[in-house]
């Protein structure tokens, strides 16, 4: 195996000035720097990250924390996140928790030891008090969820505003037996959805009874199929439906198709995100836009510069991306009108 003493015999210079050059000290010359990389890639040289560790180093993986990677909404984050940390030399690590708190603190507990550079995590809705002692000495951040406990730093989206644009769009064509499909509300992104929705309704004039919440578990597609056949067996069926995840929107598009029923004459359909096949089911399906590659890489970025500035720089900061309202052929009004396109 090539070591540093070696390069540094080949090069006639000492073993400290080549660790530092390979470390990128701004002590050693920019000249220095180049020959001595360029001396290691010759050479084969494969820097022994462990023996740094050992010393008190962090290494340079960034992880990702996430619920679900089944959900496109998180690969699709995971992947532009890669990307960006590739291009700055790091590399990112895949955590799943099934946001299950117990599974979340014990994945915390192995990047910790191994000392991760930093943490990326979209968080379970209670967090253990041992994840957040353990994310308090990381550098992290906070994604698409927000917990009070995990600090001020957070990227998410205006979920609130999302739902109620979408449950405004159904009130404003006149639909008054609207029923909402989301997460639970203790989850910071159930409750804002929620709230979304609710206030659509009351914006609209309609009454309590007008709205008609379901939640469970936001990541379950069989969750999804198996509310809305509840839904439609009810004498009291709703006319139009606005959804609050990814996953409980494929389940109900699968069910809706497998049931024949006619989108919009029947129902009309919100859908959330905006997956390739969406534009394409049935009528088209209109939907809620979500910025996710604008928001990962932003989140990307924002940790970049945080692990490459003076340790101590870790102030309050939000940014906050939109969504969107993405007007397709499955919404018209109850009576079977034109689709709203």
């Amino acid at each position: 195996m090539i070591t540093t003493r070696d390069i540094a015999e080949r090069l006639g210079v000492s073993v400290s000035t080549v660790g530092r050059a390979l470390a990128d000290d701004p002590r050693i010359s920019e000249e220095t720097k180049f020959r001595v990389r360029q001396a290691a890639s010759d050479m084969g040289y494969v820097g022994n990250r462990a023996a740094r560790m050992m010393r008190g180093a962090s290494s340079n993986v960034v992880a990702l924390v996430i619920p679900d990677i089944r959900n496109s909404f998180y690969s699709t984050i995971a992947h532009e996140l890669s990307k960006n940390m590739e291009s700055e030399g790091f590399q990112l690590m895949l955590s799943e928790t099934d946001d299950d708190r117990t599974a979340e603190l014990r994945h915390l507990r192995e990047l910790s030891a191994n000392r991760v550079a930093a943490v990326i995590i979209v968080p379970s809705a209670r967090p253990h008090s041992e994840s957040v002692k353990l994310l308090r000495a990381l550098p992290h951040v906070q994604l698409l969820r927000r917990h009070p406990s995990l600090g001020a730093q957070w990227f998410g989206v205006d979920d609130r505003e999302a739902l109620r644009r979408a449950t405004a769009h159904l009130v404003a064509q006149g639909h008054t037996r609207i029923a909402y499909l989301g997460g639970p509300e203790e989850l910071p992104t159930g409750a804002e959805r929620l709230r979304g929705f609710r206030s659509a309704l009351r914006e609209g004039g309609l009454p309590d009874d007008a709205g008609r919440a379901e939640l469970g578990p936001p990541s379950s597609v069989d969750h999804g199929r198996a509310t809305v056949r509840r839904l439609l067996s009810d004498p009291d069926a709703p006319t139009a439906l606005v959804l609050g995840s990814i996953q409980l929107t494929l389940g109900v598009l699968e069910e809706l198709s497998r049931q024949g029923v006619k989108v919009p004459q029947d129902l009309s359909v919100v859908g959330f995100g905006d997956e390739p096949g969406f534009s394409w089911w049935g009528p088209g399906l209109t939907t809620i836009g979500l910025p996710i590659q604008e928001m990962a890489t932003g989140c990307a970025l924002w940790m970049i510069r945080r692990l490459k500035t003076e340790p101590g720089n870790d102030g309050p900061y939000t940014a906050v991306s939109p969504g969107s309202l993405i007007l397709r052929g499955s919404t018209a009004s109850p009576d079977g009108g034109t689709p709203s396109v």
